[in-house]
């Protein structure tokens, strides 16, 4: 399927058309995937177009770069008003909004000092990532061969196309072996996270969700479901998770940008519950969607509103 882009791309500090947002083949991240980036939900609104958590996600972005050495010659407010002026300029209602930073053309070696950063933020449409009846009917999942990355070899915390490699490979395999979606263990043997989501489990009342140290992202749809829990009156407990423990779940669901809030209804064909979204994913899904959607109180000063002053073509 061909994405459905919006036209205008932003390159260090201008707006390029889409067809211009290329690359060399002798950019360093094409030879040695030094390249990080994010995913960010612009939703519409009955206010207008609004970006979900853009500082949180801006933060990050700027962390992970820290983490690989990467000085960016633009501060977190700077990229934040160029991915605000991104929304306008497309005269986007809704889309996915992607930063992407990484090394350029410079040398060509391990050693990625010499080479210049470049940054793009650019935008699409995109519907339902898992499926467009997964949200209400939720989807069938395997825990996957492949292992989650060890904490000493790359940072998970940092959102970097390389540890994507591992999460391909998660995908791949489930989608060969008929499932929708993989969940990988951490080197310890213990629930990690999908090839790109968060992962949430119920049981008896109790909400756990792996801690950080389990090789997972730190999830920005995570903290925020955390926080409805705790606004719900259940708190999260951040532990370690059994691979077993996803068969005897009452409720199981992924969190991320791109999947929102997805209910399990199976692992390893091993039915979650009754086989459908249990009413705590019911409940925090539908919370979470009012507040992004604009239909709820924003009370966590989550939405960042966007006017359209200019028109723009996909």
């Amino acid at each position: 399927m061909p994405i459905d882009n919006y036209e205008k791309v932003w390159h260090n500090g201008k707006f390029i058309p889409w067809s211009e947002a290329t690359i060399h083949v002798a950019a360093h991240v094409v030879h040695y995937a030094s390249s990080l980036f994010e995913g960010i939900r612009c939703y519409e609104t009955p206010h207008g177009p609004a970006i979900f958590r853009l500082k949180e996600h801006t933060d990050r972005l700027v962390n992970s770069a820290k983490i690989y050495r990467m000085e960016l010659p633009y501060t977190c407010g700077q990229l934040a008003q160029a991915t605000i002026e991104l929304v306008r300029v497309n005269n986007a209602q809704h889309c996915y909004i992607r930063p992407v930073v990484f090394r350029g053309v410079g040398e060509l070696g391990v050693n990625p000092m010499k080479n210049p950063i470049e940054i793009y933020v650019l935008a699409w449409a995109w519907g339902k990532y898992l499926g467009d009846e997964a949200l209400r009917q939720g989807v069938d999942v395997c825990v996957s061969s492949w292992q989650r990355i060890a904490p000493n070899t790359l940072p998970a915390m940092a959102k970097s196309a390389a540890n994507y490699m591992n999460a391909q490979l998660i995908k791949m395999e489930a989608l060969t072996n008929g499932y929708t979606e993989g969940i990988s263990l951490d080197t310890h043997g213990q629930v990690s996270e999908g090839s790109g989501e968060n992962i949430f489990v119920i049981r008896e009342g109790k909400i756990f969700t792996p801690p950080l140290s389990a090789s997972v992202l730190p999830g920005i749809t995570r903290d925020s479901v955390m926080t409805l829990a705790l606004e719900m009156g259940c708190a999260v407990s951040e532990q370690s998770i059994s691979r077993e423990m996803l068969y005897i779940a009452d409720e199981v669901f992924f969190t991320g940008t791109a999947a929102e809030i997805t209910p399990i209804r199976s692992v390893d064909r091993i039915v979650v519950g009754k086989g459908q979204p249990g009413p705590v994913t019911r409940a925090l899904q539908e919370r979470f969607l009012s507040i992004v959607q604009g239909q709820a109180e924003d009370k966590y000063g989550w939405l960042t509103f966007c006017n359209q002053p200019v028109a723009a073509s996909r």
